[in-house]
């Protein structure tokens, strides 16, 4: 029987950009509303749509080999896991979610320690209790099914602890964000046997690459031009690059053709630039791995 890896989905806010990142990686997985498990196109890959919130137990237990869920999932669940890479979804967002201690805007509590005996709401309680009991705090820790904003608000607990990018919202809602308890963003994590089979270690770093590589292209493109040879410094200044751009000769002429990887955004501003330097012919083309 042949080897098989058996790979978590994130089911829900990840889940399209998850596809769509492994699409460009090179896998064409393929999601049908009727079934928790996508077809994939390869032979080695079992695929299971699975939610962040759980991700980690499954892996730990060996019911998944290798997923993807944000590290406060994993960390909530207290999951005894391999953390491969992390996974910064530019189609998500780029901003890492923080998991903040919140109470209301009159509140006197200026630290956790200001929380002695208090009760607080929230959707990741195991992580909130091991927070508190690591320092020594005796606090009573409440699941949250959601508005939990409002709790705090309307005096049914005496803090929360919310996830925010930006904290506007809690501040609209005239709360004050006491500290930071947590940074978070999604990481692919791996049962600790799959990671110790050479096989499945192996599979498990060949996508960790190539979406790693997948990832480092988003924004990225491909610019490639002619120029006269005595104009290459003045271009080559400034013309952004990896390293350094690439020339070369063309054949039979004392031109060159130039080439280089920037971030789309630039291409913009240099363009112009690049012409009045005297370069023509200039291409742009997007880029589907960086490796």
């Amino acid at each position: 029987m042949a080897e098989l890896l058996k790979l978590g989905i994130p089911k829900g806010s990840l889940e399209n950009a998850t596809v769509d990142l492994f699409k460009k990686a090179g896998w064409q997985i393929s999601i049908s509303s009727r079934s928790y498990f996508p077809a994939v196109d390869d032979s080695e890959l079992k695929c299971s749509l699975i939610r962040p919130q759980e991700m980690g137990k499954y892996v730990e237990r060996g019911t998944i080999d290798v997923g993807i869920a944000g590290r406060d999932w994993v960390r909530e669940n207290d999951s005894e896991v391999v953390e491969v890479c992390e996974m910064v979804y530019s189609k998500a967002s780029r901003r890492p979610a923080r998991w903040v201690l919140v109470v209301n805007g009159e509140s006197k509590v200026q630290g956790p320690e200001d929380l002695h005996g208090a009760t607080i709401s929230t959707e990741l309680v195991g992580f909130t209790k091991r927070y508190f009991a690591e320092r020594n705090i005796p606090v009573n820790v409440e699941f949250s099914w959601g508005a939990t904003e409002a709790k705090v608000v309307e005096g049914l607990c005496d803090a929360i602890v919310e996830v925010t990018e930006t904290g506007s919202t809690i501040k609209a809602n005239g709360l004050r964000i006491v500290c930071e308890l947590m940074e978070s963003v999604p990481v692919m994590v791996a049962n600790k046997a799959a990671w110790a089979d050479p096989w499945k270690r192996a599979k498990i770093e060949q996508i960790a690459t190539l979406l790693q590589s997948a990832l480092r292209a988003e924004g990225m493109v491909g610019l490639k031009m002619n120029a006269p040879q005595e104009r290459v410094p003045a271009i080559t200044e400034i013309l952004p690059s990896l390293n350094n751009p690439t020339v070369a000769h063309l054949y039979n002429s004392d031109w060159v053709s130039i080439e280089s990887v920037l971030p789309e955004k630039e291409v913009r501003r240099i363009v112009p630039e690049l012409v009045k330097l005297g370069a023509e012919g200039i291409v742009e083309y997007p880029l589907n791995k960086i490796i």
